[in-house]
């Protein structure tokens, strides 16, 4: 862990110390939590402030590790304008909280309608900054083909889990078929009559974390696995991942909540599963292919 911090520290400054303030805001909006019981459209009030710090923590965390595997200041002026619109971002979010008000589809007076205005064009320019980190490590020619893969498919996947926030707008809510403010998941609030943008949101955004770690993880076994089959486990890992996310989306676009789905959702799932596990399943026999002996070694 210390290594990993100390990476993020070197990738960028400033999204390291953005993680650290995220942190201690976490822990602050969550006793405000506890201490202002106040409602807002069903959901204690504080709750929105507390998992923006944190999903901001690990967005930021993340990306400052990443960005320690490019050489020298490569998107230093990039990740400043990460910094400043997620800073931004959090700023609006903590700010209509303590007014009792929403920060987001909040167009009741003038300057809320201006604060959400100034939120949609900060997560954009933070969507096209991410977009360009994305692009650069697809040019730079990896060390470590495993955790490279990881990155730029985690990237890639969270991308597409970010670019969900634009279907946001066009529906005027997070909710599809019922109102926002309903009944909902505990914390995380998604709706348990309708469907919800924010699940497929929440999963896309998160493969910035869990891909890197699966190949931390598949470096345990390096063993047993050789280098082509942990970069096809990730690549297939990733391909998994991305059909679920677009999955959650369409799910949700039908309206139906996530856990009543239909057959027809369910069907789908059972495809994407199945796909994901007979891809993982022909990466093994290939591996076994290549080193029979290690197939059957016992760790």
């Amino acid at each position: 862990m210390r290594t990993v911090l100390a990476d993020a520290r070197r990738g960028h400054p400033g999204l390291y110390w953005l993680a650290v303030v995220m942190a201690a805001l976490t822990l602050v909006t969550a006793v405000l939590a506890v201490i202002d019981q106040r409602t807002l459209l069903g959901a204690p009030l504080w709750f929105k402030p507390v998992k923006f710090s944190l999903s901001i923590m690990l967005y930021s965390a993340t990306l400052a590790w990443m960005l320690s595997r490019l050489p020298g200041s490569a998107m230093h002026r990039t990740a400043w304008a990460i910094v400043a619109a997620l800073g931004l971002e959090q700023l609006i979010i903590v700010g209509q909280a303590a007014r009792g008000v929403r920060s987001h589809f909040n167009d009741d007076t003038l300057f809320d309608a201006l604060l959400f205005a100034v939120m949609g064009a900060t997560i954009t320019g933070l969507w096209l900054a991410t977009v360009a980190v994305a692009l650069r490590f697809l040019r730079e020619r990896p060390a470590d083909r495993v955790t490279s893969s990881a990155v730029r498919l985690g990237l890639l996947v969270g991308l597409a889990g970010m670019a969900v926030g634009f279907l946001l707008a066009p529906n005027g809510a997070h909710a599809v078929g019922v109102a926002d403010g309903g009944p909902g998941l505990p914390f995380v609030g998604w709706s348990t009559t309708g469907g919800d943008l924010r699940i497929s949101h929440f999963v896309g955004m998160h493969a910035l974390q869990l891909l890197p770690l699966l190949a931390a993880g598949l470096a345990a076994v390096a063993g047993r696995l050789d280098e082509t089959a942990r970069v096809h486990t990730v690549q297939v890992a990733a391909a998994g991942y991305g059909a679920l996310v677009v999955l959650l989306t369409w799910q949700a676009l039908r309206g139906q909540p996530l856990l009543a789905p239909d057959a027809l959702t369910l069907a789908a799932l059972a495809v994407v599963l199945a796909g994901t596990g007979g891809a993982l399943a022909a990466v093994l026999r290939g591996a076994a292919r290549r080193h029979p002996s290690t197939a059957t070694a016992t760790p």
